[in-house]
């Protein structure tokens, strides 16, 4: 089974999605399940997860609402507030959708390095473990020091990497990025989701060739069997289509590791996601 491990839904307005700026217009507009399914049925993909894209518990719900109403949404990674003292009812209140699937947190947002380092944050993702939900990472290579030091405090839960950590690959970002992973690709239950990258490349001319390295580096630290592939749609459309975006990680798999290429591109989100196959 083929899945899209990581999209988004919106319903644009500039308030809550003030993030979408000039550069990136063609974004302000609704995007929701009938835009994604026929790129899904022409790219052969059986399903996806869709992903929070806004930092409220209504989000959460509302991709809920969605999946319930789409079969090929066959996950949900919500928003829930992890330094609440009312996340272990809202969890225990939420614990009867089985297409909740884990929670992220917009961490590359947040301007103090430290957030996620706070006690409160981080016992909230340890809640998360114990009710058995995933937690997607959400940072840029600069806050991966950060990451290193939060992974020494969490339990063995399913943890995975959002777009390889961000990369500025148009500027050719390597070293403490590609030092900062390798050493996060030690810790056995953390997965990394290729996805995102070329918006990080160059968005009018970049190539395979540029992110080519970024794409070897994480396969050969973290291995095939801790890879997912993702879109990013409707977020690559500022740099690439649907079709582009897919077609980039498929040929770099089909040339490096074949024989995981049905892992990588959707196996491997079956396995960490909890997903009805």
């Amino acid at each position: 089974m083929r899945i899209d491990a990581h999209q988004h839904f919106w319903q644009y307005n500039s308030a809550e999605y003030d993030w979408i700026d000039e550069s990136m217009a063609l974004l302000r507009r609704d995007f929701l399940p009938a835009d994604l399914q026929p790129l899904l049925q022409e790219n052969d993909i059986q399903g996806c997860v869709a992903v929070q894209a806004r930092q409220s518990l209504a989000e959460t719900q509302w991709l809920l609402s969605l999946a319930e109403q789409h079969t090929e949404i066959m996950g949900v990674v919500g928003w829930i507030d992890l330094c609440s003292e009312q996340l272990p009812s809202q969890l225990a209140a939420l614990g009867s959708n089985p297409l909740l699937k884990g929670f992220r947190h917009i961490l590359q947002g947040e301007t103090e390095r430290d957030f996620m380092l706070q006690p409160a944050f981080v016992r909230g993702i340890e809640c998360l473990a114990e009710h058995g939900y995933s937690y997607d990472i959400l940072v840029h290579a600069g806050q991966l020091p950060q990451v290193c030091e939060l992974l020494k405090k969490l339990p063995e839960m399913k943890l995975v990497i959002d777009h390889i950590a961000k990369p500025n690959i148009a500027s050719g970002q390597w070293q403490d990025w590609a030092d900062n992973m390798e050493e996060l690709s030690q810790y056995p239950h953390l997965y990394c989701k290729v996805s995102g990258m070329v918006t990080e490349a160059n968005w009018q001319s970049w190539s395979a060739a540029d992110i080519e390295p970024y794409l070897a580096h994480v396969l050969k630290t973290f291995g095939a069997p801790k890879l997912m592939y993702g879109s990013d749609w409707p977020v690559c459309k500022v740099a690439a289509s649907y079709g582009q975006s897919l077609a980039l990680v498929e040929r770099f798999l089909e040339r490096e590791c074949p024989g995981q290429l049905a892992a990588v591109m959707g196996g491997n989100a079956v396995g960490f996601y909890s997903l009805n196959s």
